[in-house]
């Protein structure tokens, strides 16, 4: 019987080193042997020993063949369990407390204490000059009317690179106020006119691009700024013209204030989320409800011929006036990316930003009690 019959010639180091190639018909004990016999037999299933000293290398080939495809590995189960190494908690463990979180507080959204302070200063100011001289009073709106001019305009320029002319629009501003006081609507309207014409003729003595756009906003803030305004004068030329602007003053407000308190306080329901996201619909009703109030008792006892029920109509119309006027500047700061249009009230920001509420509103109040007890 020749080498052949096993199916694979003799390697090296399946025999001594006496009997290499001298030995004949003696079954060698290389791994065609072992595979042959374990096809017939079921192998114990023992791990094999690793030899201590590195034993010959072609054994441990040997060693390895059998225990591969031949041999099940999966039934040499190891007899002792062996614990993971990062066991996973019990389900029922008592987990850790996590500590509650604390309510946040409200916030009001600016320094409460300097606004109240700036709002009573501003009231004394205003009440000191309606009550002794009407000039004075007229002299303050018109301040107030050139310095908001120059905080719209300096804005328009620094955001949106609009350069509306201030200076003829600051002289007609205040020559606006001036005639309503002196010749009534027909002078603001004149005064409105040529100051309108003076923007035009002011704008040409610069290059041409952007013109329209600059004398647009310059008309624009002619008519939001001084004209509205000029209605308060108009007030004022009544023969008890300074107890109506008080109660025009005093309703604004009083809207503006239960807005805010109540708003703060009760507020869940955006009225205008897109244009001013801090007002709601219970703050405009707190609006309604203070103005409305306040309106009643300051035609009741403030306003010659005035009556409560007309008041209470007042109130409503200022609320809404007032609300609009504020979501109106709103607007404009949104567009224009800021905030505030100025610094120079600490508390409020800017005399525009005090303004917002006041223009729209003048001339609904200044139309109501024309209504209601005449110009007189």
């Amino acid at each position: 019987m020749n080498d052949s019959s096993w199916g694979a010639p003799p390697q090296a180091g399946y025999w001594g080193p006496s009997d290499r190639g001298s030995v004949q018909g003696v079954a060698p004990a290389g791994p065609a042997y072992d595979a042959h016999y374990a096809q017939q037999t079921r192998p114990m299933p023992i791990v094999p020993d690793v030899p201590e000293h590195g034993g010959d290398q072609d054994d441990d080939q040997g060693a390895a063949r059998l225990s591969g495809p031949l041999v099940d590995d999966s039934q040499s189960a190891q007899p002792y369990a062996v614990a993971p190494r990062n066991p996973e908690p019990m389900p029922d463990a008592p987990q850790p407390a996590q500590p509650e979180p604390q309510p946040q507080k409200k916030s009001a959204g600016r320094d409460l204490g300097a606004a109240i302070g700036v709002g009573v200063g501003l009231g004394a100011v205003i009440v000191a000059s309606l009550f002794v001289v009407k000039a004075v009073f007229v002299g303050v709106v018109a301040i107030a009317v050139v310095v908001g001019l120059w905080e719209l305009t300096k804005r328009l320029q620094e955001r949106k690179g609009i350069k509306a002319p201030l200076v003829p629009l600051a002289i007609g501003g205040a020559a606006m106020v001036v005639a309503g006081y002196v010749r009534g609507s027909e002078g603001a309207w004149v005064a409105m006119a040529l100051t309108a014409l003076a923007v035009l003729v002011w704008r040409m003595t610069e290059p041409p691009e952007g013109y329209l756009k600059d004398v647009t906003a310059g008309l624009f803030a002619a008519f939001y700024v001084p004209f509205l305004a000029t209605f308060v004068t108009m007030m004022l030329m009544a023969d008890d013209g300074h107890w109506r602007v008080l109660t025009f003053l005093l309703l604004t407000v009083v809207s503006d204030t239960g807005a805010y308190a109540v708003g703060w306080r009760f507020g869940k329901t955006k009225l205008a989320p897109r244009i001013s996201p801090g007002k709601t619909r219970e703050g405009l009703l707190g609006a309604v409800a203070f103005a409305m109030a306040g309106g009643a008792l300051c035609m009741q006892f403030a306003i010659d011929g005035g009556t409560w029920w007309q008041g209470l109509l007042l109130g409503l119309a200022v609320a809404v006036s007032a609300t609009l006027g504020d979501l109106g500047e709103s607007m404009i700061k949104r567009d224009l990316g800021i905030k505030d249009m100025g610094t120079l009230l600490p508390g409020h920001g800017g005399i525009m930003d005090r303004l917002d509420s006041l223009l729209p509103t003048a001339p609904v109040v200044w139309l109501l009690l024309v209504i209601f007890v005449g110009s007189g």
